[in-house]
């Protein structure tokens, strides 16, 4: 029996660790009062042998045992009270996950032995539960860490300033691509095919932000309704990579990894969506599965006096108690883990301002932010905040300290809203230098301001433009779930239309938003499909949809083939123009020593916008002089003069080209051509010349050297 040799270990570090001869089991728990770690067959569904940790230091109990090692199914059943009145939930009857393991395998089998109670129990989450749940519950795996990385050092660090996301779902980038082989659709594998890589850098993105990949649960009452979890965000664990994305589910680590080393061998970064906010155990009434089990007064916030009960900050029935310093370390633990040994570049938060509320509200120096900013590792990577959540004072865009990125949903409303005829060119302009009113501060650089049109939460961008309200009836929730307000447009046809004027103001309307977002200030994010116009129907919150209304159709035809030409037209400007992505912010400033103003807002007709000019305004130029940057900064293109010209107007517009002496104009876009960007760039004209602007539409001109040719 192996718990004959068991020895006393080590309480670090957390999780099952191989060390070439045997396991080191390590696990917090700040209440319990004894942890037994079962171990399981080669299929994981008989346990072979029950195992008392037989130590406990500073709140850790472990033990190692000899002659295991990577391969082995494991879980714990952890001892101690269970008073849900006093907030502890401890049952042993209840296999429980390690939070520090490193790969799962099987699947969740809802069950009633899931739960801690009865169910049905007239007394509810009160009752105390004494069914087996091993037989229901996927099983953690002892890992071996070792990896060929292929002479790759580490991460794929890019600076911020060239920085363009991607947002993408593992599974439904690929699981529809023609050029994906059959048994790698939709997985890590699938993902990392060269023919998906090369599309996505030829795009002119550089960053993969990735929904969540951590392994998470499928929520029962989907499951009972033919759906599923599809997006993701109901983790489980914090360390292991889910294994329904793998192409071989017993090598999901490897795999992973593999997925990473072919995305930076593109020249790509690897961003991930990473949900530490709540976890798949839901309220009171919800299944034990692990944190539960293991310390459910620690892991959790529980309502003050009412400890029974869950603070509910995330809208998904608990949250995670980012105020206690195990589950700090825990957290902390998690991302270090994904950026050292998964050379993953960067995270986005979900709900991140639930992860720096402390009791008393939000607070930019949490604990947990602090832990971030002082941590050598963690701030060499990207962090990007999703700075809201459904709690008091949840709204925080432009709250989080220097170092992180937030996405600005600010930046998505206007620019729908402009565009259809809405909001006022007031309220664009700020929009346009990375909305300094909210991150110019405390030193924080333009790419602080993530701007984005759509992303997987909402309509994607054919769909503003196609549908006046969201069509969630696949979702089986009588359209009470997703958002009623989407600032998006039908423009006469509710769907698809085969009306050719309709078509081409649709068209038109996807450009000028595209361009709107990679030329303005700040780090752009593209959702996967809306360089091509994928839809989804008219559904505005398909997290439940694994199927093809979710899933990226590659069949996009000869108009999605023009529209990938237009995007990868604007992102090779902006990278080409550095002044498209400054690594400061913007000023009106008026430079006397070299006679020019770095932006000036103007009327059509050429002249200098005043305050009144703005009311009501719905067409601006906005130029950029590039020689107004300082003294010593210097890059190709970064003193490059650009006019750019917002018309929302439902009528056009003849703009009156600003005189320069000796120098023209060449446009470089021009959203009422319909052809890519191909063929713009070789029309130049000379200051004081009247350029018609259509009815809704964007130009874009660069100011060159000399006259303009005859």
């Amino acid at each position: 029996m192996l718990k004959d040799r068991l020895r006393e270990g080590h309480p670090y570090p957390r999780g099952a660790t191989w060390d070439g001869e045997g396991v080191n089991f390590a696990l917090f728990s700040a209440h319990a009062h004894k942890v037994e770690v079962c171990l399981f067959d080669h299929d994981g569904m008989t346990e072979i042998e029950r195992i008392t940790l037989p130590e406990y230091t500073d709140q850790i109990f472990h033990g190692w045992l000899p002659d295991i090692g990577p391969g082995q199914f494991y879980g714990y059943r952890v001892h101690g009270p269970y008073e849900p009145d006093v907030g502890h939930r401890f049952n042993p009857n209840k296999l429980l996950l390690d939070p520090y393991a490193r790969a799962h395998m099987g699947d969740l089998k809802w069950d009633p032995a899931l739960f801690g109670y009865t169910l049905g129990h007239k007394d509810a989450d009160l009752s105390f539960d004494t069914r087996d749940s091993a037989r229901f519950m996927p099983k953690c795996v002892v890992i071996n860490p070792g990896f060929d990385w292929h002479g790759q050092s580490g991460r794929n660090p890019l600076p911020w300033d060239q920085t363009v996301l991607y947002e993408a779902h593992v599974k439904g980038l690929t699981r529809l691509h023609p050029r994906v082989p059959e048994g790698l659709r939709g997985t890590y594998a699938g993902l990392a095919t060269r023919d998906v890589l090369d599309y996505i850098r030829a795009l002119g993105v550089t960053s993969l932000e990735l929904l969540p990949v951590h392994s998470f649960v499928n929520d029962q009452h989907l499951l009972e309704k033919g759906l599923s979890n599809y997006w993701g965000y109901n983790t489980i664990s914090f360390f292991a990579p889910d294994p329904h994305y793998a192409a071989d589910r017993a090598e999901s680590l490897r795999e992973f990894k593999e997925m990473v080393s072919a995305i930076h061998a593109a020249g790509l970064e690897v961003i991930l969506d990473v949900v530490y906010n709540h976890t798949a155990e839901g309220n009171e009434c919800g299944p034990t599965l692990s944190f539960r089990g293991i310390d459910n007064v620690s892991y959790y916030r529980l309502v003050k006096d009412q400890p029974r009960y869950y603070v509910n900050d995330t809208g998904t029935g608990n949250t995670v108690n980012l105020s206690h310093r195990r589950v700090i370390q825990m957290v902390t633990d998690s991302l270090r883990y994904w950026a050292d040994e998964m050379h993953v570049d960067g995270f986005r938060f979900d709900l991140g301002t639930i992860l720096a509320r402390e009791p008393n509200g939000f607070d930019n120096q949490s604990g947990f932010l602090m832990a971030c900013s002082q941590d050598p590792t963690l701030e060499t990577v990207k962090l990007i905040a999703e700075p809201w959540d459904c709690g008091p004072g949840g709204y925080q865009v432009g709250g989080f300290p220097p170092g992180w990125a937030e996405w600005n949903d600010r930046f998505r409303d206007v620019v729908r809203n402009f565009w259809r005829g809405g909001e006022g060119a007031g309220a664009l302009a700020p929009r346009l230098l990375a909305s300094p009113e909210q991150f110019d501060h405390q030193g924080r650089k333009p790419w602080a301001c993530v701007n984005f049109l759509t992303a997987h939460d909402g309509f994607t961008l054919n769909d503003c433009v196609t549908y006046d309200t969201k069509h969630n009836e696949a979702n089986g929730e009588d359209g009470h779930d997703g958002a009623d307000q989407n600032n998006s447009s039908n423009y006469g046809v509710e769907g698809p239309s085969d009306d050719p004027a309709i078509q081409e103001l649709r068209g038109r309307q996807i450009r000028n938003m595209l361009a709107t977002l990679l030329v303005a200030q700040g780090t752009p994010m593209l959702l996967a499909g809306d360089e091509f116009g994928r839809t989804q129907g008219g559904n505005n919150n398909a997290y439940c949809q694994d199927n093809p209304i979710s899933w990226i159709n590659w069949d996009f035809g000869t108009r999605g083939k023009t529209l990938i030409r237009f995007v990868t037209w604007l992102t090779d400007l902006r990278r080409r123009l550095p002044i498209l992505r400054r690594g400061r912010f913007l000023t009106e400033a008026y430079n006397a020593e070299l006679d020019v103003k770095e932006l000036t807002w103007l009327r059509p007709d050429g002249v200098e916008m005043t305050p009144q000019d703005w009311d009501g305004a719905h067409c601006v130029g906005l130029m950029l002089d590039g020689r107004a940057q300082p003294t010593g900064i210097r890059r190709r293109g970064a003193d490059a003069t650009l006019l750019m010209v917002f018309n929302a107007r439902s009528e056009p517009v003849e703009l009156t080209l600003p005189s320069v002496s000796d120098q023209h104009w060449r446009l470089l876009v021009d959203t009422r051509i319909d052809d890519g960007g191909a063929g713009q760039t070789d029309r130049h004209f000379s200051p004081g010349t009247l350029y018609p602007i259509a009815d809704r539409a964007f130009a874009l001109f660069e100011l060159l050297p000399d006259a303009a040719p005859a």
